[in-house]
């Protein structure tokens, strides 16, 4: 019969193995489940935004993949609703037979460091906002260990407000620029055609011998898929606007690459217009455009204010 001093040993040992489990079957499953660990850290940071909290993991809970591949492709259903924020109107086996071509030239996974209790990935997402301009938060934004930043989003000129570093740069065609050889490309593909110039932009780059057109290293592809887009649209926004902002969806996507998360450059200005730190406003009557702007503010603050988020107002 075991004496008091040998059971309580007994459970202090059963509570520890319990611990441990639990944390590791956290880190194996967090792209899985997409639900919140209820115990402990799960990162070297000081506070990680996985930690348990009942509001954030209760949105998080329904979150597909958010990478398209050949085993992570979309349902017809999800097709159905991707279809109707564009003009295309060609089915779902033509979207599969272009998803089928599409990872003929590019990786059919996406490998990056998932969170672990020896790493702490510190991330900058950098929208493009005016409230940049005079900011003075280039160092800042370029201390972190990796960089995100959205569409054109230049960096030469600009280097002291928006730093120079860029490791996941998201762009879809409308937007595109081109990327050095060590920067991810994050595609967002709003409709088919989207797809189709991604493959063109490839594939044809000898025969137009370079001359124009995307380029960037096609080994370091990543495609968002529209099944995220749905659950950012649906879940976050409850079906406000048509469809979410590049950059709203950018910094949910940051919620499953990073540890801690940095915002910078978002937000309208004093008219209600989204404005770029680049560049003179010409519609000042677009407001936030399809998208609902209002809404997507009031998330980001709410994050901050839960301290799942820092985020940097401008000036």
């Amino acid at each position: 019969m075991l004496t008091r001093k040998q059971l309580v040993f007994l459970v202090l040992l059963c509570v520890t193995a319990i611990g441990v489990f639990s944390r590791a079957s956290w880190i194996l499953s967090v792209y899985q489940n997409s639900s919140f660990p209820q115990n402990g850290s799960v990162c070297a940071c000081n506070k990680c935004l996985m930690e348990y909290d009942p509001w954030l993991s209760e949105l998080m809970k329904d979150s597909p993949e958010p990478f398209l591949s050949p085993t992570n492709n979309i349902s017809e259903d999800t097709f159905n609703w991707w279809k109707g924020i564009q003009y295309d109107r060609r089915n779902f086996n033509f979207y599969n037979k272009t998803v089928e071509k599409v990872f003929q030239i590019f990786p059919t996974k996406v490998n990056f460091t998932r969170s672990r209790p020896d790493v702490c990935r510190t991330c900058a997402v950098v929208g493009n906002s005016g409230n940049l301009k005079g900011s003075h938060y280039g160092p800042l934004i370029d201390f972190h260990d990796i960089v995100i930043r959205i569409n054109r989003a230049p960096t030469k000129g600009f280097e002291r407000d928006v730093g120079n570093k860029t490791t996941y740069h998201v762009m879809y065609p409308n937007s595109y620029k081109n990327l050095d050889n060590t920067t991810h490309l994050v595609f967002f593909p709003f409709k088919i055609y989207d797809l189709q110039w991604l493959i063109q932009s490839f594939t044809q780059r000898q025969i137009r011998a370079a001359k124009s057109g995307l380029k960037a290293n096609k080994d370091m592809v990543m495609i968002l898929s529209p099944a995220f887009m749905k659950y950012v649209h649906c879940v976050w926004l409850k079906r406000k606007g048509k469809y979410p902002s590049t950059g709203f969806m950018t910094l949910i996507l940051s919620l499953y690459i990073c540890d801690e998360v940095s915002v910078f450059g978002f937000g309208a200005d004093q008219n209600g217009n989204w404005n770029h730190y680049y560049e003179i406003i010409k519609n000042k009557r677009l407001k936030t455009g399809q998208h609902p702007g209002k809404h997507e503010y009031q998330y980001i603050e709410k994050l901050h204010q839960l301290q799942k988020i820092h985020f940097f107002r401008g000036w």
